[in-house]
């Protein structure tokens, strides 16, 4: 009944507020373009019907393929944390990561951008970045509705969120998914007149996998008397309602969007944060996957993402440039027109040329990988959509070995192979020369954040 209420507000603001305005401010050639981020919490690629899946049905997430792009080449960090702090702050981890479960109080987000230009912002979903109940708001967020931010209750049935400074339990069979969304939904309705800006990282489908509300065995009294999460529950006996509610809410989103009027002046992006978790086997392209969350392989990084902008990208489309985590900043800043006003250089390169079928330069994407930010214990590696090359001096061609089983570096390089490895060793080495100098910085602030 309360999407129904929402969806019928949206209805009365189209109809009363939109269309008699249409000649001025809320004509979209005067408003700049909202936006709604959402990334999922523990999928790779291999689980996405419109990426080959032969075994989940996502019909929400193929429906954005279908919409708008698909890029083949998409990669986040390998865990959950570097994969956040790089999205907020388009900055690869080398530069500013400083342990599992912190965001640098001194970054700048892409919610301070966008909220210092006058955009609403919100974020609901998972948070595990740290800063208590300011956290948010000191990284750009007006409104929130987060789990993990002060305190580690339920997140699937019956679960706890902070809501706008205070801590909130919900114990009458709510499913935490749906009141992350709800919450979104609330914020898009009361905010449809004005630029938004909507981060949804979002709960599902990382474990613990339960029955969803969709799902015969659900019990709406699960973990109802529980202070805390309850661990286990990484059998993958219902990672397919798992996935499947995940995709049912994204589809709730961009539904509510579409239902506002709001879909041909907002860009939805979609992506997964890392790779799926590894009990999971999955049919995909005619081969068992294997999720390879923690790893820098490809199952470990691998990920769908999709972007839907009516108007301004093909609907169908799909692109083979090379995306990582820290492009969605720039990506932002370009799309919306906001400029950036702290000093810094940011890490990614724009995906605004690709949206628009156009040449864009990303040759190799960079991964510097330490769970609890230990400096000289990090995994480096760069890329291009064939070939990796580590810092350790491992090489492979992951286009047909990613699992990284065949070290071709085990020989002799020659031939066409000596020109990629030699540009990927360049590509690398600036980066190296990048983390020498932030390995003393860093590792003199992460010790003010001890486990």
């Amino acid at each position: 009944m309360k999407n129904r209420n929402e969806l019928f507000l949206c209805l009365l603001w189209t109809i009363f507020v939109a269309v008699p305005s249409l000649g001025a401010a809320a004509d979209k050639s005067d408003r700049p373009p909202n936006v709604v981020m959402i990334m999922a919490d523990d999928i790779g690629v291999e689980c996405l019907g419109c990426y080959g899946s032969e075994q989940y049905a996502t019909p929400h997430l193929d429906g954005l393929a279908q919409q708008g792009m698909r890029f083949e080449n998409a990669h986040a960090q390998p865990i959950c944390t570097p994969s956040r702090v790089q999205l907020m702050t388009g900055i690869y981890n080398n530069r500013n990561y400083l342990r599992f479960g912190v965001l640098d109080p001194a970054a700048y987000t892409f919610g301070n951008a966008l909220r210092g230009a006058g955009y609403a912002t919100c974020i609901a979903g998972k948070w595990q970045l740290g800063g208590g109940f300011d956290g948010p708001r000191r990284f750009g967020f007006d409104r929130y509705c987060l789990w993990q931010l002060t305190r580690r209750p339920s997140r699937y049935p019956n679960p706890g969120f902070e809501i706008d400074g205070r801590e909130v339990d919900f114990k009458e069979g709510q499913f935490g998914p749906d009141v992350a969304s709800d919450y979104i939904n609330s914020f898009i309705s009361e905010h449809a007149d004005r630029p938004f800006f909507v981060y949804y990282p979002m709960i599902a489908p990382h474990w613990p996998f339960v029955p969803t509300p969709d799902h015969p065995d659900w019990d709406p009294t699960m973990w109802r008397d529980k202070k805390s999460e309850p661990g286990g529950y990484k059998d993958d006996k219902y990672w397919d309602a798992m996935v499947r509610y995940t995709d049912k809410v994204v589809g709730k989103v961009v539904d509510h969007l579409d239902a506002c009027g709001l879909a041909d002046n907002t860009l939805v992006m979609w992506t997964g944060d890392n790779g799926t978790y590894q009990s999971v086997t999955s049919q995909w392209r005619g081969r068992d996957y294997v999720g390879g969350k923690g790893r820098t392989t490809d199952n470990g990084t691998h990920v769908g993402f999709l972007a839907r902008w009516p108007g301004v990208i093909e609907p169908g489309s799909v692109s083979d440039t090379l995306v990582d985590f820290s492009d969605v900043f720039p990506t932002l800043l370009e799309v919306t027109g906001v400029k950036r006003p702290t000093p810094g250089k940011l890490s990614g390169v724009s995906l605004l040329p690709a949206f628009t079928g156009q040449a864009r330069k990303k040759p190799v994407i960079y991964c510097w990988y330490e769970r609890n930010g230990v400096r000289d214990q990090a995994s480096e590696h760069v890329r291009t959509a064939t070939h990796k090359l580590y810092a350790d001096g491992r090489f492979y061609d992951v286009q047909n070995d990613w699992g990284e089983k065949h070290d071709l570096a085990a020989e002799p390089v020659s031939g066409s192979l000596r020109e990629i490895h030699a540009k990927l060793e360049q590509e690398l080495d600036k980066h190296r020369q990048m983390t020498l100098q932030a390995d003393p910085i860093l590792s003199q602030r992460r010790q003010a954040y001890p486990r």
